[in-house]
């Protein structure tokens, strides 16, 4: 076990080395450039669950252009939130990000302590502790995927994953130090992101290199380990792209709740385990694609067949001008529906 010295001392290098490597990201401060916006901290880590750092930026780009406080986007349509996220998937993510809005807006601020902010919609354990660490300098342990691999190396844990996590998580608790905690959460996030990597560590240049008892072990690159996952099922379905003779597009509002909810998208049929059985939206002379779509959810795999069909002008249902009509606001498995079908369609 590390001493209360130790640990301080580890703190101290890792701080010295973010101080002059930290990475320049939209939403972060620099290195004791002040306290950061809360807002912008809550939206970036809401948008990083399950996504990259990479794919996000322009994201947080463009939501902090169109709505810079959280009031704004509070007051937002939530047809408007929803287009806006497309592509960056988990859309539970965007509904509760619209429901966290509201609350703050309706009390004025967010809440600066971790049990407080854990009370919002949708802020869970990690987003709670990086929210009241980096916005409101608290001394809370900070772990995400990052932190936990620099944990199982510093520390040669073996235990794999998800197991390991309580473990790792006291020993992140055990090295935050109480100054600057903020700007250490994001410099063990840095460190793991760009030294500490997946594969290939690059030990050489790492702060932590002398403590590091993986390192000293040589299984630095084995951790940490991971319980290997089940296969996942697969899922069929139908989607039905119609377009009116006038350019305009058959769509709907998916309900709320349940995968994809909220969001634009086209007719179709449930996502079974079996063959779906046709089920058109409307009567119309649907011709089935030799084409199909292939989209991975986080615990499926989906089979989507595609039908299209020209429609009169008098076809009832719910249809978008080709004027409005925008590929990007769909979510990714519908851009991938539209992709194919639109040369049918003389789109």
């Amino acid at each position: 076990m590390r001493d209360a010295e130790h640990s301080t001392t580890m703190a101290a290098d890792l701080l010295h080395w973010y101080d002059r490597h930290a990475r320049a990201l939209p939403w972060r401060v620099p290195p004791d450039g002040g306290r950061a916006d809360p807002y912008r901290v809550w939206l970036s880590e809401v948008m990083l669950q399950q996504t990259t750092v990479a794919a996000v930026k322009d994201y947080f780009h463009r939501f902090t252009a169109r709505w810079p406080t959280v009031q704004d986007l509070a007051a937002a349509e939530d047809g408007d939130v929803m287009a806006e996220w497309a592509g960056l998937g988990y859309y539970a993510r965007a509904r509760n990000l619209l429901k966290c809005a509201r609350a703050v807006a309706a009390r004025g601020a967010f809440p600066d302590t971790r049990a407080g902010l854990q009370e919002l919609p949708g802020i869970g354990p990690y987003t709670s502790a990086a929210i009241a660490a980096i916005a409101f300098d608290r001394t809370e342990t900070v772990v995400d995927g990052n932190v936990e691999r620099v944990m199982a190396r510093m520390f040669d844990e073996h235990t794999p994953l998800p197991a390991a996590k309580p473990v790792l998580t006291d020993y992140a608790a055990r090295l935050t130090p109480d100054q600057r905690p903020g700007d250490y959460a994001q410099a063990v996030m840095d460190l793991g992101a760009t030294i500490c990597t997946p594969r290939n560590p690059a030990c050489g240049i790492c702060p932590w290199r002398g403590p590091c008892a993986a390192r000293a072990n040589g299984t630095a690159a084995d951790l940490p380990r991971k319980t290997p996952k089940a296969a996942k099922p697969v899922r069929f379905g139908i989607a039905y792209i119609g377009r009116r003779a006038d350019g305009a597009w058959l769509l709907e509002r998916r309900p709320p709740e349940g995968l994809l909810g909220g969001t634009l998208g086209w007719p179709g049929t449930d996502w079974a385990t079996t063959d779906p059985v046709d089920a058109p939206p409307i009567p119309a002379d649907w011709r089935a694609l030799d084409a199909e779509v292939r989209h991975t959810f986080t615990h499926f795999h989906l089979r989507l067949s595609l039908r299209v069909a020209r429609l009169p002008m008098d076809t009832p249902g719910q249809f978008l001008p080709d004027a409005q009509f925008r590929p990007a606001d769909l979510p990714t498995l519908m851009r991938k529906a539209h992709a194919l079908a639109a040369p049918e369609l003389g789109a």
